[in-house]
Parts: structure tokens; sequence; C-alpha cells
């Protein structure tokens, strides 16, 4: 009889440690998606800020109107930086691409000096583009400007795009995770199925019949959410370590809001789980539990 008791107590413990395994790793995916759903829009504003506009200079012009022209550009709303080029940096830039001396084989410099102008985001969209590219224009030290038209169309529309998919991929997670905690709880309490019975037999109420289970579910939820946050912290620390020029978490109240929520989902999936788990063999005669 004690073996037959401690044999049902580690198969109980086993049966809780699954169950915190799977709802910590179930709630730590959703937590990864929640982080990319949080810079989903940071990491679309890094592609959009590094689209380059070249502003392609006279040749008779001279740098004083270019430092000149530099800072006026810095100073509009919508350039995040500048950049000059002259002939000489474009040309040895160009050589390390071709592999090639193309000055000697020419026997002049046919580039021009630039200036490339990095764009805040909000303004890196065709429509916005080609306003800029006419207030641009209409400098006397420039001759033309010059970007690529489709990246700058490819870019915007993948980001609408991938924002969709991205909001269409978290509701799908989420179910799944819901069913996934949800059949944990179920084997959970299926493998007790014959004590709540046997408790109902001796005329346990079905509260006091539920309350141990739904306390036991909410501690399980909690320790699942806390290892969950655990795993999270890492990939935040790891990230900001190899990835930071892309992806930063500086936002502190956010990730907290996040670190709650991946809590109160613990509690909330648990407790729907469970409630139903037992409410099903609450109502099962004493036949249709074999």
């Amino acid at each position: 009889m004690a073996q037959k008791e401690k044999g049902t107590k580690r198969r109980l413990r086993s049966s809780y440690i699954t169950s915190v395994i799977s709802i910590s790793l179930v709630l730590f995916m959703l937590g990864l998606m929640g982080l990319l759903i949080l810079n989903a829009n940071q990491l679309s504003n890094y592609v959009k800020e590094n689209i380059g506009v070249s502003i392609i200079l006279k040749d008779n012009v001279k740098e004083v109107e270019i430092r000149k022209l530099q800072k006026t550009l810095d100073a509009t709303e919508y350039v995040k930086a500048t950049e000059f080029v002259d002939k000489q940096t474009a040309a040895k830039e160009l050589q390390k691409e071709l592999g090639e001396d193309f000055i000697s084989f020419l026997g002049y410099n046919p580039l021009k000096a630039t200036i490339d102008v990095k764009l805040y985001a909000q303004y890196a969209n065709p429509d916005s583009i080609a306003f800029i590219e006419k207030d641009f224009t209409r400098y006397s030290q420039v001759q033309e400007i010059y970007y690529q038209k489709s990246l700058v169309n490819l870019v915007n529309e993948n980001v609408k795009r991938i924002s969709l998919i991205i909001l269409a991929f978290s509701g799908l997670l989420f179910l799944i995770s819901f069913t996934l905690i949800n059949n944990t709880i179920r084997l959970s309490i299926y493998s007790q199925r014959f004590i709540i019975n046997t408790m109902q037999l001796v005329g346990a109420t079905r509260g006091f019949i539920r309350k141990p289970f739904m306390g036991k579910s909410l501690l399980h939820g909690i320790l699942g959410a806390l290892i969950a946050n655990a795993m999270l912290s890492g990939v935040i620390y790891l990230s900001q370590k190899e990835l930071s020029q892309v992806i930063t978490f500086s936002n502190i109240e956010m990730l907290g809001v996040l670190f709650l929520l991946i809590i109160f989902l613990g509690l909330l999936i648990t407790w729907i789980s469970t409630l139903f788990a037992v409410n099903k063999y609450l109502n099962l005669e004493s036949r249709s539990l074999y």
C-alpha cells in the first residue's frame, strides 16, 4: 500500500513538473511574440532610415558652399543625418567595388561630389520623398537627386505586409498556446479523476473539491510565468549585447507591462482550463471514468 502511495505521489509530482515546464515554454513563446511586436516598429524604422538619398552636386561648387548646404539640410525636419563624399573618396570606394582602376582607363574621374542623406522613418515613403526631392532641387548647388524608387516602394509595402502577418500570427499563437496549456492541464486532472470521484462519494461539495486543484493550477501558472519571464530576460540581455544597433529595449515600462501580462495570462489560462477540466469530472458518473 505504501509503495502504491509512493508511486502515485511520484506520478503526480512528475505531472506537476511537466505541467509547469509546458506552461513556461508556451508563455515564453508568447513573450517572444510580444517582444517582436514591441520592436516591430523600431525594426521598420531602422530599415527605412537606412534608405539613402544622394544629392549630386555641380562641379563648380566650392567647399564652403557645400558645407553651408549640408548645415541647411541638417536643420530640416525630415533629415536625420548627412555625409559629404568628395570626388576622390567616391572614386576610391568605386574602385574597391569594381576591383580595378577605372580612372587610369578613362583618363579622368567621372564621378561627382555628393551629399548622402538619411531621412527620418516617417518621411521614408514614396510621397514624402517625392516632395523632398523637389525641395532639394531648388538649391543652386544641386545638379540632381538620386535614390532607388523601387527599393523605397518595396520597403514600405513589405513593412505593411509584415505588420499584418505579425498580428495574424500573434492571434494564432495565442490560440495554440491556450490549447496546449489547456490540454496539459486536462491530462493532469485526468490522472486524478478517481480522487475527484472519491471525494464526491464521501460527500465533499463541488467548491471544496475544486479548491486544491484551482490553487495548484494558479501556483503552476505563476511558476510557469516566472520561468518564462526569466528566459525572456536572458533573450533581452543577449539581444542588447549582440544586436544593440537594431534592437533596443530602452522602454522599461513597456517591458514591465509585458512581464505582468505574461503572469496574468499564465494565471488566466491555467485557471480557466482547470475550472473546465475539474467541472467535467465532477459531472461524470462513476462508470464513465473508466
